[in-house]
């Protein structure tokens, strides 16, 4: 049934999409400014209370526990699990708007600030660091941490509607309707990035070859990376995903972009955001516009708490696979903090540059965002040494996490929808792949950015209010479960010392006589 259900919904989307795209593209529109008008708030009260729920119980008794058991081993050294988590969670984003977002807030800035002046400047890295920050990865470690605890811990299948058993039972239904928005939500959050994704390659191959750069080339590299992640897929987690994610360019990208970069500048600008983040963290979380009536959280913060919630349900199911062994504190480092401490390394070093370019290197990289975001980190590169090895090396890291986060969701996808556990079979997986390759291109057929960024705010609404009840169910299983491991240390403790006891009541035997 989820399966059927889900492929229908997402089938009917595709074909209205393409269909009648102009229609489409105005009835969603319409949708996003209704749920931003309704909901808006919801989504970042929900998300702050995620984030310190996740961070209460990482600090507290609960981080003892262990995924899989007291004796549990994990799977993965902690370098593959690291590369992994990151190239799953966040790949082909980061390299989207690491240069294009802080250079578009700088110029259309938040608060109320005035454009392209210092002000600007420090509240675009702040927000850039607020958005891609604690707060997403708070939102795939409480999926990831319910689904592992349920799938190795209570012998759960991994589905997202395991985690409301402990407040709602297991019943046929109302799981089935769960487990439907997840892998409804899943679908279109990932199509969503690997349309952004779509729309970069493209840029990037325009500035390097001079093809054109238009949703034909667009829907022609979601084919070829159909192909790819495809085959991908059909290899296996341990050879397919585990070795993309290991040689991806990214750490290479980065350290040539810190040197041949305005290197300094670039270390400054990381440490006092992250002073300024998180000094204005509380704030910036629950910040909304009642009063002056902007539109800017709802097209920035709003927005990407959506995404991240539409594709918490996969990334959440791929961390849960992958986490075997850790415990609840490792668990929470490994995939709050840690992960954030890069996405903050990698805007200050690609919003740095962008920022210094157009702020002192007289680089007119507003250019380049008028004719879109995708453009930017290219024209960036145009201002910087060995722009044609930056170029490739940007477009082979695009390739790499496109296909690797499309494997990892055909992966979880037909998992989710499957009626048995194990790995699902090649034809399910082959059916998940179609239906987010498809997704995409019809989305940038009916609007580009525009019809993604507003499907995906409307689509992950439902999933919004189910992390609600996936605390409170989270935290009485691992409540329970401490309960239990605690008695059980108490029972030990007190077996052994009635056997202590015992042993020292014993009368000693009489010695031998020589």
């Amino acid at each position: 049934m989820v399966f059927r259900v889900s492929v229908v919904l997402l089938a009917l989307l595709v074909v209205s999409a393409i269909a009648a795209p102009e229609a489409f593209g105005d009835a969603s529109t319409r949708l996003q400014a209704l749920t931003l008008g309704w909901a808006g708030w919801l989504y970042l009260v929900i998300v702050f209370a995620v984030l310190v729920f996740l961070l209460w119980v990482g600090l507290g008794r609960l981080g003892t526990l262990r995924i899989g058991g007291e004796d549990a081993e994990p799977h993965f050294s902690a370098g593959s699990w690291f590369a992994m988590l990151f190239s799953a969670g966040m790949g082909i984003g980061v390299v989207f708007w690491g240069a294009a977002e802080p250079l578009s807030h700088f110029l259309a800035p938040p608060e109320g600030l005035t454009a392209a002046t210092p002000e600007a400047a420090a509240a675009a890295m702040r927000y850039s660091f607020f958005h891609w920050g604690l707060h997403p990865w708070a939102i795939y470690a409480l999926m990831g941490l319910g689904i592992a605890w349920f799938q190795h811990n209570r012998g759960r299948r991994g589905l997202a509607s395991d985690l409301l058993e402990p407040l709602a039972g297991r019943h046929g239904g109302a799981t089935r309707i769960v487990d439907i928005f997840a892998v409804v939500a899943t679908a279109i959050g990932v199509a969503t990035t690997l349309g952004l994704g779509a729309a970069q390659i493209a840029a990037g191959l325009g500035d390097l070859t001079g093809v054109p750069t238009g949703v034909s080339t667009q829907i022609a590299v979601i084919a070829v990376a159909f192909v790819l992640y495809m085959a991908s897929s059909a290899s296996g987690l341990s050879r397919g995903i585990k070795w993309l994610s290991n040689i991806n360019l990214a750490a290479a990208l980065l350290a040539l972009v810190l040197v041949l970069g305005p290197t300094a500048f670039l270390f400054e600008t990381l440490t006092t955001t992250l002073g300024s983040y998180l000094d204005a963290l509380p704030r910036m979380s629950l910040r909304m516009t009642p009063f002056s009536q902007r539109t800017w959280v709802g097209e920035w913060t709003v927005f990407y708490w959506a995404c991240w919630i539409s594709w918490a349900p996969f990334v959440g199911a791929f961390f849960a696979r992958i986490s075997y062994g850790r415990t609840v504190r490792q668990f929470v480092a490994g995939v709050v903090l840690a992960p954030a401490m890069v996405s903050f390394l990698w805007f200050a070093t690609f919003g740095g540059t962008a920022l210094h370019q157009q702020m002192f290197g007289g680089v007119d990289l507003a250019g380049a965002l008028s004719a879109g975001y995708e453009h930017v980190l290219f024209a960036m590169f145009d201002g910087m040494p060995a722009t044609t090895l930056l170029s490739w090396a940007a477009v082979v890291l695009l390739a790499g996490f496109f296909v690797t986060s499309a494997d990892s969701a055909t992966l979880v996808l037909a998992q989710m929808s499957s009626g048995h556990a194990g790995d699902p079979g090649f034809a399910r997986k082959l059916t998940w792949g179609l239906l987010q390759a498809a997704i995409a291109a019809a989305l940038l057929l009916a609007g580009g950015l525009e019809a993604l960024q507003a499907v995906v705010i409307v689509a992950a609404l439902p999933f919004a209010l189910l992390l609600v009840a996936v605390i409170v169910s989270l935290h009485r299983a691992l409540a329970d479960d401490l309960i239990a491991r605690d008695r059980e240390a108490r029972e030990l403790l007190s077996a052994e010392r009635r056997w202590l006891a015992r042993e020292r009541a014993a009368p000693e035997s009489p010695r031998e006589k020589p």
